[in-house]
């Protein structure tokens, strides 16, 4: 765009004169500076990759390499170089990458071979194979039809890929493509995550390696018992009818069963039990290749089991069990030991903690104790029995990584430092990991680190000075202030709160609370704020979030306080933030905004349909009005089934209590083409409003689904809100 690109190059005298503008915020280079994304470390840890966004267009993402001993980052795989972004996506990757949240183009994955000899690339619907010493990169397949999903055997001998439904091998040496499953059509697929289990189980693959590279585990879906809904793909260049499999709350899911193929043999299938109506969670193959484990999660989702299974006979048996009154939460901290005993997290005592068992899934110990939770499992080293994981131990609004004796355990030692929010890939059983780290004042980092926590190297520094693009702000705009909140039952929230730019105590201002609100997120962490948040404050406002009752990173008690009540407690909480903000002398009581998209949409609706709300305006993105409108798994985990839990589902229907909503207080925003979130979620509340009379403004984004992608796009959305906002928010002389 031709104006961001203007003021990204033109000079400012000093970091005092500097201000914001939309046009530059939703412009490339990105005022964040230089990111370093699916950073990983060569199997021999002698190279660093990453995925590196272009500084001429920040959704095409490059592969970039760093040696660990020392010389200059160099660019390894230009995706300009072998796909044009023009290329249009299947279906099923499409699908693919907005279940994982991925908007880029270019190289959006890659894995590195065991002998660290070559790195595998998907890239656009084919698959690519980069030679480490010579960088060449050499297409591996050339079809019509995408090729999803690759993986590398664990020898390095061949690749596994999805295309059409159907499991297929590559052989590298001979070229030869063996087609593994039966041939996927209609409503069944093989060897590909289902819907629920990509956008709510974090699974998205439906496949695994055995360790000896003999042996392939793959699924079965069976989608003809779900749902059809009937898609309107409304685009800028037409409208698309899609029939979408989609298993609304309380309806039938996918019917999925696993196999296991033997290379050159045939398939066994392996016993899940006598009832079809679960969820396959997670498979994990044992390192002698001997066993594989399955999680099998209830349909309730209060119970879930631990099985082993024989691969050569498909005989299961369940060794440990998690059972629940509201929900088991799933986690990715299953480790098998070479004798066979495992680690394993679990929330029985209030909070998630890390146990050890024995390979007859006897409890050994619990690890972790403390009145807080482990965030996840990071590695492990059998050598000196400790482990490595990431939590919030200190406070809920930071993150570091630790390590703890699982032999003996003891008080866990701190890994990073404190202040801010670390994530971290620890590799070699501890001797080395990769931290991403930022703070509010630090754009995020990432370098290497050596098993005490000492810096290595630089992956991207980022550093913020004279030469980073948000160096002439930096001093223009006040930190968050944090503090707490108390619930009505005496839970503490936690809220971060910006003030505008030229802040006047004696002055009042107007407030736009920013929100998620729901289990999958929360919003509150000494973070790196962005640049998008910091219009708020250049354009006269406050900035509150609060994370409500229900968000993640806390106790089992502060999770659990929105079971069976979406539209309860996590309301009560963002109404008693409003009601306290406007306590505050320099807070306009009488202005007040809230906006938030998907949860952070409901959320809002239901803020602004609230009996006396203190919100004076709202703006709800992609917004689920009805849970029944929504998916099983993430709907019933938290609210049951609505035939089960009929008043709970009644209570978060905004519909239920539209007649509170003030005349031109709403704007409704969605994506065309949500296949998360469906369009009618919104257009159910349009028709209401429409029948009451009840004025309202919506835009509504023609070929997008549940997030919005491209600076113009969010360029257009801030521009749109901030007109609204300032039109129904800002007090009048």
């Amino acid at each position: 765009m031709m104006t961001g690109a203007t003021m990204a190059q033109t000079p400012v005298a000093s970091a005092q004169q500097a201000y914001l503008t939309p046009e530059r915020v939703f412009a490339d280079p990105a005022l964040s500076g230089p990111g370093a994304g699916g950073v990983k470390l060569s199997p021999d840890g002698t190279l660093l990759t990453w995925l590196k966004p272009k500084d001429s267009d920040h959704n095409i993402q490059d592969l970039w390499a760093v040696p660990v001993k020392g010389g200059e980052p160099f660019l390894l795989v230009d995706a300009n170089s072998l796909s044009s972004a023009d290329k249009a996506l299947s279906e099923a990757e499409k699908s693919r990458r907005e279940r994982m949240r991925v908007s880029a183009r270019g190289v959006v994955a890659y894995e590195w071979s065991e002998n660290s000899q070559s790195i595998l690339l998907p890239l656009d619907g084919d698959i690519y194979l980069v030679d480490r010493a010579s960088k060449k990169v050499s297409r591996l397949t050339e079809t019509a039809g995408d090729e999803v999903d690759a993986k590398l055997s664990p020898k390095g001998g061949a690749v596994a890929f999805v295309r059409d439904q159907t499991l297929y091998l590559k052989d590298l040496k001979g070229g030869t493509e063996t087609q593994l499953s039966p041939k996927g059509e209609g409503t069944t697929t093989y060897a590909t995550a289902e819907f629920i289990a990509e956008e709510e189980l974090d699974r998205h693959t439906g496949y695994w390696w055995s360790p000896l590279a003999t042996q392939i585990v793959y699924q079965k879906t069976d989608e003809s018992g779900v749902d059809i809904a009937q898609r309107v793909e409304i685009g800028g260049e037409g409208v698309k009818i899609i029939d979408q499999r989609y298993p609304f709350a309380g309806k039938p899911n996918a019917v999925v069963e696993l196999y296991v193929k033997t290379l050159g043999g045939g398939d066994v299938k392996v016993d899940l039990g006598s009832n079809p109506d679960i969820y396959l969670a997670r498979v994990n193959w044992a390192k002698d290749g001997k066993s594989f484990y399955v999680q099998r999660l209830s349909r309730d989702q209060h119970t879930l089991d631990l099985l082993q299974v024989d691969p050569v006979t498909g005989v299961s048996k369940v060794i440990l069990s998690e059972e629940s009154d509201t929900w088991v939460e799933l986690h990715d901290d299953f480790r098998l030991l070479a004798d066979g005993s495992f680690i394993w997290s679990s929330e029985r005592d209030g909070n998630k903690h890390v146990y050890s068992y024995g390979s007859d899934g006897k409890l050994i110990r619990q690890v972790t104790h403390g009145d807080w939770p482990v965030d996840k499992l990071a590695d492990i080293n059998e050598k000196t029995g400790e482990l490595y994981f990431e939590a919030s131990k200190e406070t809920p609004i930071e993150h570091g990584l630790y390590k703890v004796s699982y032999k003996t355990p003891g008080e866990p030692v701190a890994l990073t430092k404190a202040g801010g929010w670390w994530a971290a890939s620890v590799s070699g059983g501890g001797a080395a990991f990769i931290g991403s780290y930022s703070d509010p004042q630090t754009p995020p980092q990432s370098a290497l680190y050596d098993g005490t926590g000492k810096r290595l190297r630089w992956i991207e520094e980022n550093k913020l000075d004279a030469k980073h693009p948000y160096y002439p702000y930096k001093d223009a705009y006040s930190q968050p202030e944090f503090g707490e909140l108390t619930a009505a039952d005496g839970e503490k929230l936690e809220y971060y709160l910006l003030k505008p730019r030229g802040f006047d105590p004696a002055k009042k201002y107007p407030v736009i609370v920013s929100i998620y609100g729901g289990p999958a997120a929360k919003t509150v962490k000494k973070t790196w704020v962005s640049p998008a948040t910091r219009l708020w404050q250049e354009a006269g406002y406050i900035v509150f979030s609060l994370d409500n009752r229900g968000t993640p990173g806390r106790s089992v008690k502060f999770g659990r306080s929105i079971y069976k009540s979406f539209g309860g407690p996590d309301i009560d909480d963002q109404i008693m933030g409003a009601n306290w903000l406007k306590t505050l002398p320099y807070v306009d009581a009488d202005h007040i905004g809230i906006t938030g998209w998907s949860q952070g949409g409901f959320v809002t609706l239901m803020a602004m349909t609230a009996k006396d709300t203190p919100f004076a305006a709202g703006a709800a993105g992609a917004p689920p009005s009805q849970w029944q409108l929504y998916d099983t798994a993430y709907t019933e985990r938290y609210m049951s089934t609505p035939q089960d839990n009929p008043k709970g589902y009644a209570g978060g229907d905004v519909l239920n209590r539209i007649d509170n909503l003030k005349p031109g207080a709403l704007m409704l925003m969605h994506g065309m083409a949500d296949d998360n979130v469906q369009l009618t979620n919104s257009t159910r509340v349009m028709a209401a409003l429409q029948k009451k009379g009840v004025p309202f403004e919506l835009m509504l984004y023609p070929g997008e689904r549940h997030g919005l992608k491209g600076n113009e796009r969010n360029l257009q959305k801030f521009r749109l809100q901030l007109d609204f906002f300032n039109r129904k928010l800002k007090a009048r002389s």
